[in-house]
Parts: structure tokens; sequence; C-alpha cells
């Protein structure tokens, strides 16, 4: 199965900004492991600029873009150096793309990226994804991960499309607010009043909430691709979700 697999930040790191060592290990451990299960898989990895707070002792996400810029500099340096230490440790290579809103709106730059990402999992790969946030400003930022992740999922033909939050999933209120709260374990469509269940902004250091999450499914929804949110504090429920279990919420693809 051709999977890809969105990471954001708030699960990458503690509320400092460093990075969680024990959960990026597992995470690393389980993907390598359904790696050598045979499925071909795709990693979209927020953390760069969380990561590059950390490193500078920033403190708290920089709301100018230079020192988002600089930050995001630092810390994709330091994100690929531990991917690829711990990818190496079980025999997998990994490769590096960043990407910005341009180089999937232009449609030979898109063929491109998309050629590439062909011949990597052909090559048995496992491709790290990021925005180029470098040099991403407002003009031509893909906006978050959630929707990059839903952009690369359809550009490869992707079955699943999966994104790991600091939440279960889709919820009938806050579950943070709301103890009646149930989880939303399958959506057949984006509708109306689905879209009214999203709240606000993830933590200080992340973009993403589930609105975009919504926009993603959304996205995937119209290329037949299913996308499941769960928890990405526990990455062994990605051997459930690979098995066919009930985990997270579920949003059918239209096939």
């Amino acid at each position: 199965m051709k999977v890809v697999i969105k990471i954001g930040t708030s699960t990458l790191t503690h509320a400092t900004g460093q990075l969680n060592i024990r959960r990026i290990e597992l995470l690393v451990k389980v993907m390598s492991d359904l790696k050598n299960a045979g499925h071909s898989l795709v990693l979209v990895s927020s953390g760069a600029i969380g990561m590059g707070v950390g490193k500078l002792s920033l403190g708290a996400r920089p709301s100018d873009m230079p020192t988002k810029q600089a930050a995001a500099a630092v810390g994709q340096c330091e994100l690929m150096y531990i991917y690829d230490k711990l990818f190496s440790d079980y025999h997998h290579v990994v490769a590096q793309i960043l990407l910005t809103g341009d180089d999937l709106k232009d449609d030979s730059r898109r063929r491109n990226f998309e050629n590439t990402m062909s011949r990597l999992l052909e090559l048995g790969t496992l491709p790290i994804i990021n925005e180029n946030d470098t040099i991403a400003t407002e003009e031509i930022a893909v906006g978050d991960n959630d929707r990059l992740g839903a952009i690369v999922a359809c550009a490869i033909g992707a079955e699943l499309l999966i994104l790991l939050s600091d939440i279960d999933g889709l919820y009938t209120a806050d579950p943070h607010t709301d103890p009646s709260a149930r989880l939303i374990s399958r959506v057949e469509a984006i509708t109306p009043e689905i879209q009214a269940l999203a709240g606000g902004k993830g933590s200080g250091l992340a973009v993403g909430g589930m609105g975009t999450k919504l926009k993603a499914a959304q996205m995937t929804e119209a290329h037949g691709i299913d996308m499941i949110i769960a928890n990405g504090q526990k990455p062994e429920l990605l051997y459930d979700i690979m098995d066919g279990k009930d985990v997270g919420t579920r949003f059918i693809g239209k096939r």
C-alpha cells in the first residue's frame, strides 16, 4: 500500500520546542517495520520552525517572517539529521524534498516533483517532505502541512493519507471542554455539519487545527483517497491502521 503519513509539530516536540525523543524514535521504528512489510511510505513532517525555536532558545514561535525563516533553516537541518540517523539504524534511506506553493502550482515544476517522487519510491527510499519555510512567504506558501500532505497524496496516487495529530480524531464537540463529546469514527462526506465541528488553531508552536484537516479531507475525498486523523502520541497505532482496524476518524474518498 502507498501511504502518506503527516506528523505535526506538537507531536514531534515538547511544549518547550525541544524534540520528543521517545516519540520520534518509536515513530521511526514503526514506519521502518511497515516498510519492511512491503508498504511504500512518504513522511510529511512539520517541526522545522518548532525545532529551530528550541535550538535557538527563542522561547516561543516568532511572529516576524525573517525570524521564522531563520528558525526553519536551523530546525530543518536538525530535523533531517535526526531522521537520517534514526532510519539508517533500520537500514532505510531517506530523501529530503522541500516545496513551496509555486512548485505545486506550476505545471512543469509539479510534474518534475511527481516524477522525482515516483523514482524515489521505485528506488525504495522514504521521502521526507516539508514546506520550504526558509524561502516561503505568504504569497508562495502552501499554508500548512495538512494541506501539503493531501497534495502529496493526490500527486503520487496514494491509497491513504494519515494525519498524526495531538487529538484522537474528529469529535462531536471540543473534548477538552465538553465531557460528552463523542469521537466520530467514520465520515462519508464533508457536509456543512461536519465543517461546523472544526475548532481553532493547535498549539503555540504549530500552525494547523481541525479546520485545516477538514480541508485536506476534502481534497483526498475528491481524489478517491481515504484520510485518517489519529493520535500521534501513539505511533504504534499505525499498525492497527494498516491492519484495517478502526482508529481515529476515517474520511472516505469518493470512488
